[in-house]
């Protein structure tokens, strides 16, 4: 029986907006792609990003342009060197690792020669607002071992500073979203320290970020808009201390892992990122998460309704989906 393609634009909307440096999300928009083979069907699910000139009616097409290939036969491997690293490749990539583990009856981890994925502590974000909203978001948060704060250029030492003081324990990774410049990335190091946050996420925007080369961080800054593929790090471990790996930037699992390995062998800290998504894009990202030093997968926590038996967080721990959800036979 021939291979089938099915690729869909669905959208999930939020509970409340996902305001970050770069604007403001009320909903999840996503897309799908199923593969069927031998009565089986596997699926994979993307995040197409404005950044990156992406949309979902342009994954949608890109995805037409090697749907023959694909309905033919063609690997995760030939997928490779048929489309470039985005959404779009990351859909089929996803799909065809679910098609492979329910037609060979083996589940991704052991293709990969990982873990099978286990509760992990994901970040859970604070989104951009005024420092009080953000402090009170924080405090509902206090308890988490792990948060996400998300700041902009404007008063950032006032968001920090209010996060920090309504939640005194936990972890925090520090994300502009490219919103600083130079001048305020040196001028917040005394005070990454003084808040004992963990990471400084991408605080330059890809493409101005040179000058890291020379610099000496407080705390150690880690790529997310600059890296996307292995290919990259030649420059960006001159720059940075960890990267950021993103189902949807390295265009699937497959270029996700080799991203992941080569960063290792660099000494390179490591974070499993995603997009506002289903869990269906989460699930591949766990194996991913297993190699990882930080973890922000809590995508699907913002959406008003989630794919049935999607993760779930319980203390700050991310739970992975139940069995046959995807990546098990």
């Amino acid at each position: 029986m021939p291979r089938t393609v099915l690729a869909q634009h669905l959208r999930f909307p939020l509970t409340r907006p996902f305001r970050i440096a770069r604007g403001v999300k009320t909903e999840a928009e996503v897309v799908t792609v199923a593969i069927g083979e031998d009565g089986r069907t596997g699926c994979g699910e993307a995040v197409p990003y404005p950044r990156y000139g992406e949309s979902p009616a342009s994954a949608l097409a890109t995805i037409e342009t090697v749907r023959d290939r694909i309905e033919e036969g063609a690997g995760r491997e030939e997928l490779l060197s048929l489309l470039p690293a985005g959404a779009a490749r990351n859909a089929i990539d996803c799909a065809l690792w679910d098609l492979e583990a329910k037609l060979s009856g083996r589940d991704v981890a052991s293709m990969i020669g990982g873990p099978v994925p286990r509760p992990v502590a994901s970040a859970l974000t604070v989104t951009i607002d005024d420092p009080e909203a953000m402090a009170r978001t924080a405090a509902g948060l206090a308890e988490m071992p792990l948060l996400k704060v998300k700041v902009d250029a404007g008063d950032p030492e006032a968001q920090i500073r209010a996060v920090r003081k309504a939640a005194p324990r936990a972890r925090l990774i520090v994300d502009p979203n490219e919103s600083w410049d130079r001048d305020l990335v040196e001028a917040m190091q005394p005070l990454l320290i003084e808040m004992h946050v963990d990471l400084l996420e991408q605080p330059v925007p890809a493409g101005s970020d040179e000058w890291l080369e020379g610099f000496a961080p407080a705390v150690p800054i880690c790529a997310d808009e600059s890296i996307h593929v292995a290919e990259d790090l030649p420059t960006v471990a001159r720059r940075y201390q960890a990267v950021n790996v993103k189902l949807d930037k390295t265009g699937g699992l497959t270029a996700a892992l080799t991203l992941a390995q080569a960063a290792r062998e660099r000494g390179l800290g490591l974070m499993t990122g995603c997009m506002v998504s289903s869990s269906l894009s989460m699930a591949p990202a766990l194996h991913v998460a297993m190699l990882s030093d930080f973890v922000d997968l809590d995508g699907p926590l913002w959406l008003r309704e989630d794919r049935f038996g999607g993760v779930r967080q319980e203390s700050g721990f991310l739970h992975p989906p139940v069995d046959r959800f995807w990546g098990t036979s």
